[in-house]
């Protein structure tokens, strides 16, 4: 379960990637207001919100201390556990780049780091994913499952960050028998991570 925590390593490309914002925006931390993009452009800087859900079991002031030593100068806390960083355009346009190219390296490490998986392929806006594996029975009676979780979580961080709507987020991730080239299953996220926290809830419950 080496990349549980894709989301956040992903975050730290997007710090390592930006440079000081020339703005003090605010961002609304209304509770309600979830079909608000979570990245708002105006004229001169960008706004990101991360959602609470990516910080969750995370050093919250770790991260923004992280985000002012990488020059980001204003980070948010907001009322619901979400996080805001103010940035210009140019850095945005900088980070989505730097951010496409960690996401390759973390599927590049999935695709290598895990026995059945032979390959892993995805559309340019890093929605859709496949991953192809030597054979089902080998997949299913391993841990490499957890390869989709990485591609799940990276997709969705993706679209975080490029200004998708919260409530529109849908990665596909299919998975492919190489032996037969049919494909055997699909998880959605993030639809797959909610049924998991449901489940866990329900186990504590018991």
């Amino acid at each position: 379960m080496k990349k549980l925590a894709v989301g956040m390593l992903v975050l730290a490309l997007l710090l390592a990637g930006c440079s000081s914002s020339d703005s003090s925006g605010k961002a609304d931390t209304k509770k309600d207001e979830k079909e608000e993009k979570v990245v708002k452009k105006g004229l001169l800087n960008v706004e990101i919100t991360l959602p609470a859900e990516f910080t969750e079991g995370q050093d919250v002031d770790d991260m923004i201390k992280q985000a002012k030593e990488e020059g980001v100068k204003e980070v948010k806390k907001n009322d619901d556990g979400s996080l805001t960083y103010v940035m210009s355009k140019a850095d945005h346009k900088k980070m989505m780049k730097e951010m496409a190219k960690g996401m390759e390296e973390s599927i590049d490490e999935a695709k290598n780091g895990f026995e059945s998986i032979e390959d892993i392929t995805y559309n340019k806006d890093f929605t859709e994913f496949t991953m192809v594996v030597t054979d089902e029975e080998s997949y299913k009676n391993s841990m490499d499952a957890f390869a989709s979780i990485t591609v799940g979580m990276t997709g969705m961080m993706y679209q975080v960050f490029d200004g998708k709507d919260r409530d529109k987020i849908k990665i596909k991730v299919a998975v492919e028998d190489k032996s037969t080239g049919k494909q055997f299953d699909e998880i959605i996220y993030p639809d797959a991570m909610d049924d998991l926290k449901e489940e866990a809830e329900a186990g504590t419950e018991e």
